[in-house]
C-alpha cells in the first residue's frame, strides 16, 4: 500500500488512545491539572462508571478566556517552554495532550474563569470539532465535563470493563490522590451517591481509614527518612497485616502516583524474614526527590519513572522502611547467659507431654480400645482420610501433634478447622438448612468505597449462607443474623473476608462463586496460628477433622497436616539401614 499521511482527526484519535484508556484516565489527566492550577477543592462526578458522563470541577486559578481555544488543541501547555525544562518537570502534566485526547474521543465541554475576569468562558469539542468560545458566568476555578466517552471510537468502548471494575479504578484513583494531599478537599459522586469526600485538613490517616478501612488504618505504622537530598514519608503495615498481592503498595514520587517495579520490590525486600512466603506488605509511600533526579517522560500516561540513580534510591526505600518496621517492633536480644544452656526446670517432661503419657497408661488400664495403641505392622489406609488420631499436645499455639497408627502427625490448627467449618458450611447449604442466629445488637461494619460495591453484589449469596445483612448507606452494612457456626465470632470479620485477598490459589473455587465466599468466609472465621486451644477443644478439632470428606488439605489447597511415619522415625534415628 501507498504510504499516506494520516488526517487529522484519525491521528488525534491515535494519540488520543495512548493517554486516555478508559475512564480512570480522564479522571486522572483532570485531576492532575486541577492540582496543578492551585486547587484547593476538588469535585468529580460520574456517571454509568464513566462512560455517560465525567464531571470535574475545581477551584484553581483558571484559564483566561482568551486563552481558552488554545488550550484544548494538541502540544498546548503553561508548563514547558523548552526541551531542556523536560529534565525539571515539577508539576503532574506538562505534555499538553489530555484536553485535546478528551475533545477528540468524547463530547466535551470546558467551562473556566481566572479570579481577576468579570466573566468567566466556555468552549465545546465534539469527536475533536471545535466550537466557539462563548462568555459565560462563572466561579474561579475550572469545569470540564466529558460525555459519551468513546462515542466515536466503538471499539475502544466495547474493550472497557464492567461497571463495577471501572468504578473501582477511579474509586482507588481519587482516593489515592486524597491521601497524596491531604490538604485539598475530594469529593466523589457516583449516580448521585457520594462515595468519598474529605476534608482537606491535613488528616492523612482518616483518609487511609476511607482507603483500607478504619481497622487497617489504625495499624499502619508511620515513618519518615531524609537522606542525601532524598525525603521519604508515608505509613506501612506491620508485619501481621499483609495481602496476597502487591496492589496495596502505592508511591508518590514528587506528588505523582507512580507504578514502579524497582519501588516495589525494595519495598518488599525491607521485609525480607518477616513475612510468610506468598504474602506482601501494605504501604503509601511518598517520595521527594530533586525534578532533575527524575525523569517523568518515559510512559504516555506518565504512570512509569526513571531515576537517574536507580540504586540509590532503592537502597533508601528499602532501609528506611526496615529501620521504621524495626523502630515499631525491634527484634528480640537474648542474654548470652543463656546460650548454650539449659534452666534447670526445662530437664522436666513438658506438661503435654505428660498428659499424653498419662493418657496412654490409663488407656491400657482401663482397657479403653476406642484410641487403640499403634501397633508395629499398622498401615495407613490408602484413601484421602485420616485414620484415629490420638491427642498428644500442642506446639507453639499454632500445630497439634497427634499419634496415629503408623506415626505421628503435625496439624495445622487454622488449615484444619478452616476445612471442617466449610464442610460444614457447604453440607448444611446443600441441604438448603442454615441455621442462622440473630445478633442482639446488629453490628454496622464500614468498608472502603469499592469493596462496599463488591459486597453490595454478594448480599444474595450471603443470605443464603445463614446471613443478614442489609446496606445501610456510606459504604457501611449492618448485620443482623450471622450462621449458627459462626456465633460469637466477630460478624464485621466475615463480611471484610467476602472482598479481601488471601494467599491460597483460589484456582480450585474460581468457577464456583458460592464455595469461594464460603471458603473465604471460613477462612476468616477459624482459628488462627498462635491461639491457645484447651486440652477438649484440641480433641474436638482432631475428631471432626476425622470426619471431613477432604481431611488433608484447606479449601484453598494447602495442607492441614504433616505425616512423619514409623519407618521414617526409623531411619532418622539409625534404627534401619546403614549406621
Amino acid at each position: 500500500m501507498p504510504i499516506r499521511l494520516l488526517s487529522s482527526e484519525v491521528a488525534s484519535q491515535i494519540a488520543a488512545g495512548e493517554v486516555i484508556e478508559r475512564p480512570a484516565s480522564v479522571v486522572k489527566e483532570l485531576v492532575e491539572n486541577a492540582l496543578d492550577a492551585g486547587a484547593k477543592s476538588i469535585t468529580v462526578s460520574i456517571a454509568e462508571a464513566g462512560r455517560k458522563l465525567i464531571e470535574v470541577a475545581d477551584d484553581g486559578s483558571g484559564i483566561a478566556s482568551d486563552e481558552l481555544a488554545l488550550a484544548i488543541s494538541r502540544h498546548a501547555t503553561s508548563k514547558l517552554s523548552k526541551a531542556d525544562d523536560l529534565f525539571h518537570i515539577s508539576t503532574l502534566g506538562f505534555r499538553g495532550e489530555a484536553l485535546a485526547s478528551m475533545g477528540s474521543v468524547s463530547r466535551m465541554v470546558v467551562t473556566s474563569k481566572i479570579a481577576k475576569s468579570k466573566a468567566g468562558a466556555r468552549i465545546k469539542v465534539e469527536g475533536g470539532r471545535e466550537g466557539k468560545v462563548e462568555a459565560i458566568g462563572a466561579p474561579a476555578g475550572t469545569v470540564v465535563r466529558v460525555e459519551d466517552l468513546f462515542y466515536n471510537v466503538p471499539a475502544r468502548l466495547k474493550f472497557l470493563k464492567t461497571d463495577v471494575t471501572e468504578r473501582r479504578a477511579i474509586d482507588s484513583l481519587l482516593t489515592r490522590y486524597a491521601l497524596a494531599y491531604p490538604d485539598v478537599r475530594f469529593k466523589l459522586s457516583e449516580d448521585t451517591n457520594v462515595t468519598l469526600q474529605t476534608s482537606g485538613d491535613g488528616d492523612r490517616r482518616a483518609i487511609l481509614a476511607a482507603l483500607y478501612g478504619v481497622e487497617v488504618a489504625k495499624q499502619l505504622l508511620e515513618i519518615n527518612s531524609d537522606e542525601e537530598g532524598i525525603k521519604l514519608s508515608g505509613y506501612v503495615s506491620p508485619t501481621a497485616l499483609t495481602r496476597s498481592n502487591r496492589k496495596d503498595i502505592t508511591f508518590f514520587v514528587n506528588g505523582r502516583w507512580v507504578q514502579d517495579t524497582p519501588l516495589t520490590t525494595a519495598f518488599i525486600q525491607a521485609y525480607h524474614t518477616l513475612l510468610m512466603v506468598g504474602r506482601y506488605p501494605m504501604g503509601a509511600v511518598f517520595i521527594e526527590i530533586a525534578p532533575e533526579e527524575v525523569d517523568v517522560n518515559v510512559h504516555p500516561a506518565k504512570a512509569e519513572v526513571r531515576f537517574r540513580n536507580q540504586d540509590r534510591i532503592f537502597g533508601f526505600v528499602q532501609r528506611a522502611v526496615r529501620r521504621g518496621l524495626l523502630a515499631y517492633a525491634p527484634v528480640p536480644a537474648v542474654a548470652p547467659s543463656l546460650w548454650g544452656t539449659r534452666a534447670e526446670s526445662s530437664q522436666q517432661v513438658g506438661i503435654d507431654w505428660t498428659i499424653a503419657h498419662d493418657e496412654a497408661v490409663e488407656s491400657r488400664e482401663t482397657g479403653d480400645e476406642s484410641q487403640p495403641l499403634p501397633t508395629s505392622d499398622s498401615r495407613l489406609p490408602i484413601s484421602n482420610r485420616v485414620p484415629l488420631l490420638r491427642l498428644i499436645g500442642q506446639i507453639g499455639a499454632t500445630y497439634l501433634v497427634a499419634e496415629g497408627p503408623d506415626g505421628l502427625y503435625l496439624i495445622d490448627q487454622h488449615a484444619a478447622h478452616e476445612r471442617i467449618l466449610f464442610e460444614k458450611l457447604m453440607a448444611q447449604h446443600d441441604m438448603r438448612k442454615i441455621p442462622s442466629q440473630s445478633l442482639l445488637t446488629p453490628a454496622v461494619v464500614q468498608l472502603p468505597p469499592a469493596s462496599a460495591k463488591l459486597l453490595n453484589e454478594q448480599l444474595a449469596v450471603l443470605t443464603h449462607f445463614g446471613f443478614d445483612v442489609e446496606d445501610f448507606g456510606s459504604n457501611s452494612f449492618r448485620v443482623r443474623a450471622v450462621p449458627n457456626l459462626f456465633a460469637g465470632s466477630d460478624p464485621s470479620a466475615a463480611l471484610r473476608a467476602i472482598v479481601e485477598d488471601f494467599e491460597e490459589d483460589e484456582a480450585p473455587l474460581q468457577n464456583e462463586i458460592e464455595k469461594k465466599l464460603a471458603a473465604r468466609v471460613c477462612k476468616r472465621m477459624a482459628v488462627k496460628g498462635g491461639q491457645t486451644l484447651l486440652p477438649d477443644e484440641q480433641r474436638a478439632l482432631l475428631t471432626d477433622l476425622e470426619n471431613c470428606d477432604s481431611p488433608r488439605t484447606c479449601p484453598h489447597g494447602r495442607p492441614t497436616m504433616i505425616h512423619l511415619s514409623v519407618d521414617m522415625l526409623e531411619r532418622q534415628f539409625g534404627r534401619r539401614g546403614a549406621r
